[in-house]
């Protein structure tokens, strides 16, 4: 059983105003959606609800920004976003109270999640004077050169499950390589979003470039995707929007960066330290309740380590603290909004239905705030549900298997591709792992999935492109190739 710690007693610093970020300017509607903090399921703050006019004016303000911020030197962006991060860190303390209020994931977590996003912003300022063409070789009197130009102005989605890094990820990859970007960031958990906006302002960002919207996500995304301004449609979240999103953008035969959903994979090889990676696996499972696309969740480990693998998790996933995250003994909050609830909850009641054993939690902890306690199930048969849709919470599977190859037949079992993790010091099983296993990112013998330096994104439903690493700014590019004759032939 989960224990549930109690309310720090300081008072955070107070939740930001919550506006519209367009041209350059702040703005307010008469229409707000309410800002509710899972803890204590009161309201935190109200968002502005984007009308028509507002997205025209983003709109046309994103052509304009285009224009003059595409004509900026790559050096002389690169030093303005490094400007915005080094604001973003100084400001990290304030940014991270106010993501635990709406997000209730615990301060710490929240203020490596700052860091993160500036990472981020770093690396792509690094990466945008390194946005290389190349000479290809030609005869006498000819060049072929290749050139990479920034694509035009994006239309960009972010989740609510990481508030900071995630609004980070689209507006890095879009500002450093020359873009101008309208971002509709979640109206769950506003703040990261608008806290980049602001540092940004501050730094002397031309207007234009960056305009942060909130409203009705399905009204923005129908009313920005098919405008003839919107060059890339950048999206982070669920499947099933990726999937509509994407196919209101073929329509206009618009690109698209698609970093979809998961079910992430963990194959435990017999021949691994089994405590170590069961502790590690839980700790890590339990990471922002497990509200993550790469959370590793499927669990299949070899027969001969499965009930010591079982125990060691299942008692460290009970013994996980769970409370506000302004508790510094909290390491798991709440669940971030009051659909995960009925959702995990029905994951449960529907596996243990189909024979599967629950080996600990599976409820709601008390009747104030959305907090779910850490959840175990074992031998949990193929047509459950959870194992083919993911949880999206602090629930983990952890099935017995024969070999390598059934786990990995196991692991390839979904339509999903996103992250996948093994445990194994054998470097042949290692070896068959990457080339087997079908994921964009594949880890062994740690649970990290993703870096600002390392290229990430998934297959199959999982999505299409790639964000961070030599390959993150791609997507905000178009290659244009000339062709030029010295003299008329």
């Amino acid at each position: 059983m989960a224990t549930l710690s109690q309310p720090h007693a300081a008072t955070p610093p107070p939740y930001p105003d919550l506006q519209l970020y367009i041209d350059g300017e702040w703005r307010t509607t008469d229409d707000y959606l309410p800002v509710v903090n899972p803890v204590n399921e009161i309201e935190v703050g109200r968002v502005p609800v984007a009308r028509t006019q507002d997205l025209d004016d983003a709109l046309a303000a994103a052509q304009r920004g285009f224009e003059s911020w595409s004509a900026t030197s790559p050096r002389d962006r690169a030093d303005l976003v490094r400007a915005a991060s080094a604001l973003l860190r100084e400001r990290q303390d304030e940014i991270a109270h106010a993501i635990t209020l709406e997000h209730g994931k615990p301060y710490q977590q929240a203020r490596l999640e700052v860091i993160r996003g500036c990472e981020f912003f770093e690396w792509d300022a690094g990466e945008a004077v390194r946005t290389y063409g190349r000479v290809i070789p030609s005869a006498p009197g000819v060049r072929y050169v290749v050139h990479h130009q920034p694509i035009g102005p994006v239309a960009a989605f972010s989740p609510w499950n990481f508030p900071m890094s995630q609004p980070a990820r689209k507006v890095a990859g879009a500002v450093a390589s020359g873009c101008s970007i309208i971002l509709k960031a979640a109206e769950e958990t506003p703040a990261g979003a608008l806290h980049i906006a602001r540092a940004f302002d501050d730094v002397g960002l031309p207007p234009g470039v960056l305009n942060v919207v909130f409203g009705v996500p399905a009204d923005i995304s129908s009313h920005l995707i098919p405008n003839p301004a919107i060059k890339l449609v950048a999206f982070t979240g669920s499947t099933a929007v990726g999937r509509q999103l994407t196919g209101m953008a073929s329509n206009h035969m618009t690109p698209v960066l698609m970093e979809l959903g998961g079910h992430a994979p963990v194959i435990v090889c017999e021949d691994t330290n089994v405590e170590a990676a069961a502790v590690t696996s839980a700790v890590r499972k339990m990471r922002n309740a497990g509200q993550v696309c790469t959370s590793p969740t499927r669990f299949f480990v070899h027969q001969d380590v499965f009930d010591k693998f079982l125990e060691v998790f299942t008692d460290r996933c009970s013994a996980t603290v769970v409370g506000d995250g302004m508790d510094p003994s909290t390491e798991m909050g709440p669940l971030a909004n009051v659909r995960r609830v009925p959702a995990l909850s029905g994951f449960v009641e529907d596996a243990v239905d189909c024979g599967a054993d629950l080996m600990t939690g599976g409820k709601r902890i008390g009747d104030t705030g959305y907090f779910f306690e850490p959840t175990v199930l074992a031998n949990v048969p193929d047509h459950a549900g959870v194992m083919q849709e993911e949880p999206f919470g602090p629930l983990a599977i952890v099935n017995p298997v024969d070999s390598l190859e059934e786990a990995i037949y196991c692991a390839n079992s979904v339509p999903y591709g996103l992250a996948s993790y093994g445990f194994t010091n054998r470097a042949d099983y290692a070896d068959r792992m990457v080339e087997k296993v079908e994921a964009g990112n594949l880890s062994i013998n740690t649970l990290e999935a993703s870096l600002p330096e390392t290229p990430f994104g998934g297959v199959k439903s999982s999505g299409y492109g790639r964000e961070g690493g030599t390959e993150g700014l791609n997507h905000y590019t178009v290659v244009k190739n000339v062709s030029h004759a010295m003299r008329i032939v």
